[in-house]
């Protein structure tokens, strides 16, 4: 397969090595930078100073931590999706659940993301490997509705600038990019497949302004841009085997990546990364309506 790869330079950001970071998340509210580590169940964040990510707090959430969001307002901390349930993280670290346990038992939260309309969407993934989870909005009243199942390895998540199509991707067992319609109350429909990715596995996911797809892609070592009709129109090839997801801040791609599994972990394996792009993102973050409760 051929891939149109751009000569870009990849920087290493952190100073610190994570077993499983995931999930960048740029904080609009500050500018601050959140991620977490899934190995250790724990949120962290930090901001970008001269182009290294120092690091601030550190908040043990939950065994199996998923996808952060910060919710509207200044103050008004995080939801995040973690174990079994989606719960918020206050800004001095009080965690609070927002719903009861909602995966199945053995299963756990895994990537997710914010709509133009305050929803939190997040899914869930099997262990072992069997296609019986869940992709779940959370309501801006805390209620969760499952929009989607059959799911397997529920990870990246993104929508586009209108919040009317989401892009989508069950890493397994089809290794694709799926879109679907979005109603205003909603509900999915109009399932498709954008493209295949080949060479690893597909994780991680962002939309910039021009509504391009950056995809993370396991086991690669590569972040990959596709349009929205499928087309690879870039690979930036990284010097970490396992991106696991980006986020855009302003124009620097913010990458996670992974130690975990690694018998050789490089100088970049685990740490973030960083490349400057052509193109900026939107934020994605809840309006803020959404209240910690007791489940």
């Amino acid at each position: 397969m051929s891939h149109p790869t751009t000569a870009r330079t990849v920087e290493i950001l952190s100073d610190a090595r994570y077993v499983q970071a995931e999930s960048p998340r740029w904080d609009g509210r500050d500018g601050s930078l959140a991620w977490i580590d899934m190995a250790t169940g724990s949120l962290h964040r930090g901001r970008l100073v001269d182009g290294r990510v120092v690091p601030d707090t550190a908040v043990a959430v939950g065994a199996q931590i998923g996808a952060p969001i910060p919710l509207a307002q200044p103050g008004e901390g995080w939801v995040v999706g973690v174990d079994r349930r989606v719960v918020h993280v206050s800004d001095d670290g009080i965690v609070s659940p927002l719903t009861s346990d909602i995966a199945a038992p053995g299963d756990y939260m895994n990537d997710g993301g914010g709509d133009p309309f305050g929803r939190f969407w997040v899914g869930s993934q099997s262990m072992p490997r069997d296609p019986h989870c869940t992709l779940w909005s959370i309501e801006p009243d805390g209620t969760a509705v499952a929009r989607l199942g059959g799911v397997t390895v529920s990870n990246g998540l993104a929508f586009d600038r209108t919040g009317s199509t989401l892009y989508y991707i069950d890493t397994l067992p089809n290794r694709s990019i799926e879109a679907f319609d979005v109603a205003g109350d909603g509900s999915l429909s109009n399932r498709r497949t954008v493209c295949r990715v080949d060479g690893g596995n597909p994780d991680g996911m962002t939309v910039d302004l021009d509504g391009m797809l950056w995809v993370a892609v396991w086991d690669a070592a590569e972040v990959r841009r596709y349009s929205p009709e499928g087309e690879l129109l870039e690979t930036v090839v990284l010097p970490a085997k396992r991106p696991t997801a980006v986020a855009l801040v302003d124009t620097m791609l913010v990458i996670t990546t992974a130690s975990i599994g690694l018998a050789d972990a490089g100088e970049a394996d685990g740490a973030l990364l960083g490349v400057r792009v052509d193109v900026g993102g939107a934020l994605r973050r809840g309006r803020g309506a959404v209240r910690p409760r007791a489940p």
